[in-house]
């Protein structure tokens, strides 16, 4: 075997379907399937020759694009590839922004999807790549560590530091710390600043 593909996806009968098509393009690979995003988070981490992950946007655990935000800063040199039934032509864009390589309708024919994910896997880039000039905040969100992101969600969804602090597992001292490097990366002042900030770049919280 070659390599390991993550299989994101929260319905099982579409997630056989991504088996099926990623199995015809690396028959070699290493399949490992996910229903939510925390599990396909440790995943990645766990797997040292993860060469391509297939995301769903709407699964448990994931808000907004902080699926695609959080597995990309855990693995930078991974490319994602999203398969959402989400509108097409927002959501590519979007996907795009938070590191993916590519956007792929879950309506689109097995074929199309192959060849997605061949030209993934090829490096290749399947959406238009975004201009950070354009787009300066999408920079400074790809710039957050993986714990830093995941304490900006939580500011975000109103929890206190010592919140953060108690749901990773860390300080509140370390929160602090990373809150200081969070204003600093996004160019901000304070937590309101903050939030703002990452919903200018799609992060939106499900209520």
């Amino acid at each position: 075997m070659t390599g390991t593909i993550l299989i994101a996806d929260d319905h099982p009968l579409f997630r056989q379907a991504l088996a099926m098509a990623a199995a015809q393009v690396r028959p070699d690979a290493r399949q490992v399937e996910c229903a939510n995003l925390p599990s396909a988070l440790n995943e990645a981490v766990a797997a040292d020759d993860l060469i391509l992950i297939l995301l769903d946007l709407k699964m448990p655990g994931a808000e907004g694009f902080s699926g695609v935000a959080l597995l990309h800063a855990e693995k930078p040199q991974v490319p994602i590839l999203v398969v959402s039934s989400a509108g097409a032509a927002q959501a590519s864009l979007e996907a795009v922004r938070f590191g993916a390589v590519g956007f792929i309708s879950k309506d689109a024919d097995l074929s199309v999807i192959e060849q997605a994910i061949a030209d993934a896997l090829a490096g290749k880039t399947i959406a238009a790549p975004v201009d950070a000039a354009i787009d300066p905040v999408a920079a400074q969100i790809a710039s957050l560590t993986p714990t830093q992101l995941k304490v900006l969600l939580g500011v975000m969804r109103g929890r206190l530091n010592k919140q953060i602090a108690y749901d990773l597992g860390v300080s509140e001292a370390t929160v602090k710390a990373h809150m200081t490097a969070i204003f600093k990366k996004l160019d901000v002042q304070n937590r309101t600043q903050a939030v703002l900030a990452a919903k200018a770049l799609g992060i939106e919280l499900a209520h």
